[in-house]
This record gives C-alpha cells, sequence and structure tokens, in this order.
C-alpha cells in the first residue's frame, strides 16, 4: 500500500507523458485519478498509525553498494510521514480539481499536469523516505518539478527568469544539505534516520560533528522555505499558474524544509547552537517578509511574503524546541494558506488582474470567494477559535519560555500578519469596484474568457475545493488543542526516538495577550 502511495501519480505522469498529453481532459482527469488514489491510501494509513499510537514502520531492502557505502532504498511510516501524506495529498488533489477550470483552453493544458503529477510524486517519496540519500534524491526531484512549474509559461521572459532564480537560489541552500550528507556518512557510516538520530542523542557523535551537521540540514531547508537571505526567489515565483504557487506555497515545496527540520528534530535539539540559529533566522524572516506583505499591490505577492513570514514562524518554534507546535503549524497552515491562493485565482479569473488596484467591491458578486478569502484570513491571523490560533499561540508561548525576545518578535508578526491581511481584504472586496484589466484578445498568453467589467462568481469546478478547504481552515485546531487535545503531538512523537522531546505548556495569558 505505501508504495502504491509514491506510484499512483507517478504512474498518471507516465501515462500523460507517453499518451495522453494532446488528449485535453483526459490528462487533467487522469492526473486526479492518480492523486485521488495516493489521497485515499494515505487516509488509510493514517487512521492506522492513529491506531498505532504513532508507532513507526519501516520497509527497507538493499539497493546498492560501492565500496564501504551502502545505500538502502525503503519507506519509512511513523505519525509525522501520516500526517505529511494527507497533506500533501489532500491539498494537491483540491488543487488538481480546481486546476479543471483554472487552467481551461490552455495550450500546455496536459504539460501542466504532467508536471503537477511529477510533483507531487517528489513530494511523496521525500515524505515517505527512510534514510538522508532518499531524502536528498527526493529533494532534487522537487526542485526540478519545481523549476518546469515555475516556468510553465516558459515563452514569457519573466517566468523563465524566475524558474531560473529558483532552480539556481535553493541549489545553494543544497550545498549545505550535500555537505551534511557526506559529513555524516563519513562520521556515522550510515544514511538511515533512526541510526543518525539515536548517535546524536546517545553521544557517539561529538557536539561540533552535530552542529555542523545540523546546520548544513538547515540551510538546505532555508534554501527550500525561503528563509533569509535566501527568500528572494518565492515571490518571483509567482509568475507561475496559481494554482501552481498553491500547491508550492501550501503542501510541497517551501514545507519540504520544515518537516526536513522536524525530521531531524533531535539532532538540532542536541546542538544548542544550531538551534538558536534556526530560531534567529526564522524570527528575522517572519519579521521582514511580514512588513514587505504590508506595502504589496498584487494579491498574489502579499500571499507569497506572507508564506516566508510563516514559514520563518515555523522556524522559530522549531529553534526554541516547539516541535509539535511547528509542525501542527505547517499542517493548519497547508490549508488556509492554498485556501488563500486558489480564492486569489479565483478573483483573478473574475478581474484578469491580481492588482488590488484595480479591484473592490468584489464581496457583492463573489460571495462564496469573499467569505472563504475571509475565513482563511481570520485563520492565518490566528484568530479564536480557528486553526491558525492553536498553532501560532503554541509556538509564541514556547518561545516565551525559551527566549523573550523572540516573542516580542512573534508577537509583532503576529499583529503585521493581521493587518497585511485585513488590507488585502479590503483592497478587495470592499469599496467600488475599480474595473479590473481590460482583455487584450491578442495576447497569445490570454487564456481569460470572462468579462472583466462585469466580474462573477467562478465556476463550481473552482468553487468546490475553496468550500472543501474552509472546513479545515475553522477546524483543524481540534486536533491539538493545546490543554484540551493532544492528539496531533501524541501522533507525531512517535518520529523522536523514545517519544520525548521537550515542549513548553499553553498558556491562554500569552495566547491572547498575542492575538
Amino acid at each position: 500500500m505505501l508504495w502504491a502511495i509514491l506510484a499512483s501519480p507517478l504512474v498518471a505522469w507516465g501515462l500523460i507523458v507517453l499518451y495522453l498529453r494532446k488528449l485535453g481532459p483526459i490528462a487533467g482527469y487522469a492526473a486526479i485519478a492518480g492523486i485521488g488514489v495516493a489521497m485515499i491510501l494515505s487516509y488509510v494509513v493514517l487512521f492506522q498509525s492513529i491506531d498505532a499510537d504513532g508507532g513507526i514502520a519501516i520497509f527497507t531492502h538493499g539497493w546498492f553498494t560501492a565500496g564501504d557505502l551502502q545505500v538502502n532504498l525503503g519507506v519509512r511510516v511513523d505519525g509525522l510521514t501520516a500526517v505529511m501524506l494527507v497533506v500533501v495529498t489532500t491539498v494537491s488533489f483540491l488543487v488538481q480539481v480546481y486546476s479543471q477550470g483554472y487552467m481551461a483552453g490552455d495550450p500546455g493544458y496536459g504539460r501542466y499536469f504532467a508536471h503537477m503529477a511529477l510533483f507531487t510524486t517528489a513530494m511523496l517519496g521525500l515524505v515517505l523516505a527512510d534514510n538522508l540519500f532518499m531524502i536528498f534524491m527526493f529533494w532534487e526531484l522537487v526542485g526540478l518539478s519545481s523549476y518546469l512549474l515555475i516556468g510553465f509559461w516558459f515563452h514569457k521572459p519573466s517566468a523563465a527568469a524566475a524558474a531560473k532564480k529558483a532552480f539556481i537560489v535553493t541549489r545553494l541552500g543544497d550545498l549545505g544539505f550535500l555537505a551534511a550528507l557526506i559529513l555524516i556518512w563519513n562520521e556515522a557510516g550510515s544514511f538511515q534516520i533512526d541510526v543518525i538520530q539515536e548517535m546524536a542523542t546517545g553521544g557517539e557523535l561529538s557536539d561540533k560533528v552535530i552542529t555542523l551537521f545540523a546546520l548544513g540540514i538547515f540551510a538546505g531547508a532555508a534554501g527550500k522555505s525561503a528563509q533569509f537571505p535566501l527568500h528572494v526567489w518565492l515571490p518571483d515565483a509567482m509568475e507561475g499558474p496559481t494554482p501552481v504557487s498553491a500547491l508550492i506555497h501550501a503542501a510541497t515545496m517551501v514545507a519540504a524544509g520544515v518537516y526536513l527540520v522536524g525530521r531531524f528534530f533531535p539532532v538540532f535539539e542536541s546542538s544548542p547552537d544550531a538551534a538558536s540559529t534556526v530560531a534567529w533566522i526564522g524570527a528575522v524572516t517572519a519579521l521582514i517578509a511580514a512588513t514587505i506583505a504590508m506595502v504589496q499591490t498584487d494579491l498574489k505577492r502579499v500571499l507569497a511574503y506572507s508564506t516566508i513570514s510563516q514559514l520563518g514562524y515555523m522556524m522559530l518554534g522549531l529553534g526554541v524546541f516547539g516541535y509539535a507546535g511547528a509542525l501542527f503549524h505547517l499542517f493548519t497552515h497547508a490549508f488556509f494558506k492554498a485556501l488563500l491562493f486558489l480564492g486569489s485565482g479565483s478573483v483573478n479569473h473574475a478581474t484578469n488582474t491580481f492588482d488590488m488596484r484595480k479591484m473592490g467591491g468584489l464581496r457583492q458578486t463573489m460571495p462564496i470567494t469573499f467569505w472563504t478569502f475571509l475565513i482563511g484570513s481570520l485563520s492565518l491571523a490566528g484568530i479564536f477559535p480557528l486553526a491558525g490560533f492553536w498553532s501560532k499561540d503554541e509556538i509564541l508561548h514556547n518561545a516565551w519560555v525559551e527566549n523573550e525576545a523572540l516573542w516580542v518578535i512573534g508577537a509583532a508578526v503576529a499583529g503585521l500578519t493581521a493587518f497585511y491581511m485585513f488590507r488585502a481584504i479590503f483592497l478587495t472586496f470592499y469599496g467600488e469596484y475599480k474595473g479590473g484589466e481590460p482583455v487584450d484578445h491578442s495576447d497569445p498568453d490570454s487564456h481569460f474568457h470572462g468579462d472583466p467589467a462585469h466580474p462573477h462568481e467562478s465556476p463550481w469546478v473552482m468553487a468546490l475545493p475553496l468550500l472543501v478547504l474552509v472546513v479545515p481552515a475553522i477546524g483543524a485546531g481540534v486536533f491539538n488543542m493545546a490543554g484540551i487535545t493532544d492528539g496531533f503531538a501524541h501522533l507525531i512523537e512517535g518520529a523522536i526516538p523514545d517519544g520525548e522531546f521537550h515542549e513548553a505548556k499553553f498558556d491562554w495569558f500569552i495566547a491572547i495577550s498575542s492575538t
């Protein structure tokens, strides 16, 4: 079953590339079917993991040997794996359903769905991998897939430049990841995740090796998760189709970096210097990106800088040892950020622009988009009792316990987040409609078929994913309501040796004061 999760979108990719690329909607149906099978199986794995209290299951076979180097081919399933499988497949499935409407009429329709299937396959492989070598292999495939999708409209110079920028900047971080890979093989003689974690926590590796390895891992994560100063590629990635932005920002590429640090959390916990570096870079990233988001006029760029800021929040959480809170924020953020990006695509579908200065008054003509976007924004801002409240404030409480200066930065970012999201709502949905962007039908890049002068709600194939995503944006917090339920924390603790991690207790006063 585990291999089937990985194989189903891969088979869809192969079918589209070989046979279906020129057959229009059939290519989309194949991609949706492939990820749909993976999604159903992922939920089965999640329920089995819950029944097993997040226990670990590893299925591995020898792959190849080169001298003393032994590399295995295997999959690992624990609570963290199960959660990430559900996040990746659910968001990817809804994004691809949405794409049926958004990409209709595009001459690259079949190629688009082939790239999406490959992208999802790469992320699933990364999550399932049971050793660092396989993680690195799928890590690079994620980077390649993102290059293809960001540069999907490669005949546009801006899209081609954005794709190259993303590829090159993330490769800089990957040099650190590669150095960590070489270092750990030289010192530990193994790429297996369990072996590395046990040697780091058991004192079998020197403090210097642990710190250098952790910093190398974080360098790779900083590239993928757009942490300062490697954040510069992500805003330009908006050149890709909006559903691509939703997938990159919510559940695949940028989530990979946070997942990687979370997967090797015991190593960072064993190195206070590395953990402090993660926390401070995360905090600085969160603050810088939030201030930039405040002045953007392009709706997608507001959301792009918001993603950078929230990823910084997650890194801050991991750096102050808020393991459960940071990964829970990754879980909740995936749903409400996908909702917001797809909502922005719905607005673009009606107005032919992402420029908020040409919008206004859309709440009357696009009620589904308005209400779902509003709920997603409230959740992102951490408003009680929506999902973002529980994950954001658990991170802030750990920051308060570990370093009050980091808490001050985190609380300031929370306030800025509320400001820039409600600025975006008011500019987009309130006031008088500014007319959108006139359609240039002579432009071969344009596949806009509506009338910007008379905006209307998106078709149901685009509206339905918004209505589905609004459910976890509201209610996902119930899985880890600190002090009330701890199901999420209990589930993912199995990914840690001995199931123990340092976590501060939730404090309602701190949570309310930062909301």
